[in-house]
Parts: structure tokens; sequence; C-alpha cells
């Protein structure tokens, strides 16, 4: 076993041993005295730990002395496919190329986009859904029933903008980004309507509402929201993003 010195050496005054045979230790550090160095290789500890080098990674016995640490120089040739030489007062070790480290040899930068909803975003979608209804039903019962439709639909709309807001937070796939658009054209189509009655609340228009019975069935805003509420609910559902004229 040689074993090679994993930290410079502190002395710019190098030297080697000549070897009778290839079972001593070939030190490529300055030691004061061969005997020293088998005496305290004796005492050093001895751990198998992994080498990254030039690229290459490979298991060898490490020994630490006094705050060094050292390899079997066989180990540097095996793990580098390297090929070591003994020439009389020589060792030669001969490294290759450093090895370069492929895109295969890493965990992907891409990784394949997920498909269909992710939970989080489900969950979100159909609070956002709920929120939207109650603040359409509201409306409808209001303008059904000939009350006048005030600001009181303010709170409604904040809280259907909240569920909206934690469903853009949620959306993560391609297919929550495509819900989520959705759900944003519902949003606003229901904030148009609304907007629409309030203005029109003190005028004829709005009492024609409470007036004739099938004003609502005649409104073609309020029966695109519908249509679009009755579709989204299910398509959530399914995990698969689906698309549909009255959501747009």
């Amino acid at each position: 076993m040689r074993l090679f010195n994993l930290w410079p050496a502190r002395s710019s005054r190098a030297s080697s041993f000549r070897m009778n045979n290839r079972s001593k230790w070939v030190w490529l550090t300055v030691v004061p005295l061969l005997a020293f160095a088998v005496t305290a290789l004796a005492q050093g500890k001895q751990q198998n730990k992994t080498l990254l080098i030039n690229g290459y990674t490979g298991e060898a016995n490490i020994v630490q002395i006094e705050d060094h640490e050292y390899v079997d120089i066989r180990d540097l040739a095996r793990i580098t496919n390297g090929s070591l030489s003994f020439q009389e007062n020589f060792v030669v070790l001969t490294l290759p190329a450093p090895r370069r480290v492929t895109a295969a040899a890493t965990p992907s930068a891409n990784p394949p986009a997920e498909t269909g909803f992710s939970r989080e975003f489900v969950r979100a979608g159909i609070e956002a859904m709920a929120s939207m209804r109650e603040w359409r039903t509201t409306l409808a019962v209001l303008i059904r029933n000939g009350y006048p439709v005030g600001n009181g639909m303010f709170a409604y709309s904040e809280r259907a903008l909240d569920s909206l807001t934690l469903a853009s937070a949620a959306a993560s796939t391609p297919s929550d980004q495509s819900g989520l658009q959705l759900l944003t054209n519902e949003f606003n189509n229901v904030e148009t309507w609304s907007d629409n009655l309030v203005s029109a609340r003190n005028s004829m228009d709005a009492a024609n509402y409470a007036i004739t019975d099938d004003a609502l069935a005649n409104d073609p805003l309020f029966q695109k929201i519908a249509r679009c509420g009755q579709f989204l609910g299910p398509m959530l559902a399914s995990g698969n993003f689906e698309d549909d004229p009255a959501c747009h």
C-alpha cells in the first residue's frame, strides 16, 4: 500500500526513498525518519470514505495522522482510471483528463410537467366557485323579490376575490393555470353583472326584473354566468381541464 498525502507538503524540500520492493510505503511528503512515519501510520485513524477527484468518484481507505489525510496511491489510480508505475527512485502516477459531468448524471433541470389539476388547486378552485355562486345567488334573490341592490354586494365580491386569489396561489400545473383562467372569467362576468345592477338600482330597468317573471331567464349575461358555474364544478371535480364557451 502506497499513500498519497491529501494535504500539500509544508516543506518545499521534497525527497523520495528508494524502494527495494513494492510492499514498502511511498510517502509524497517530507518526513525526518522512515521509522517515525511507520510508527505514525500505525497510530493513525483509518476510515473508508468516498473520494471525488476530477469528476471521478470511488471508495478509498483514508488514514488521518496529525490533522493530515493520506490515501493509498493505488486507490487514486483505480478511482481515476489512471496508471501507476515505479521507476527507480520515482513513483509515476498518470491521471486522465477530468471527467465532464453530463446532464444524465444530474437530476433533470426540467422534469416532466404534471398533467391534470393539482390537489391544492382543486380545493381552492371549488372554494372560489362556492363564493362566486353565493354572490350570484344573493343578487338573483334580491332581483326576483324587488329588493334594492345596494353596496351590500361589496362584501360578497370581496369574499369571492379572496377565494380567487388563493386559487391563483395554488395553481402549479399547466392545467391549473388553464382552469384559473376560466375561474377568473367567471369572476369578471359576475362582477360586471353586479356592477350593472348596482348602477341601475334606482332606474326602471332594475324594477323590470321584479315585475317580469322571466327577467333573469332573458338576461344573456346571467344565463352565461349560470352555465359556466354549472360547468366549472364538475370539471374541477374530474381533475382534468376542459373548456366551455360559456366561461369566456
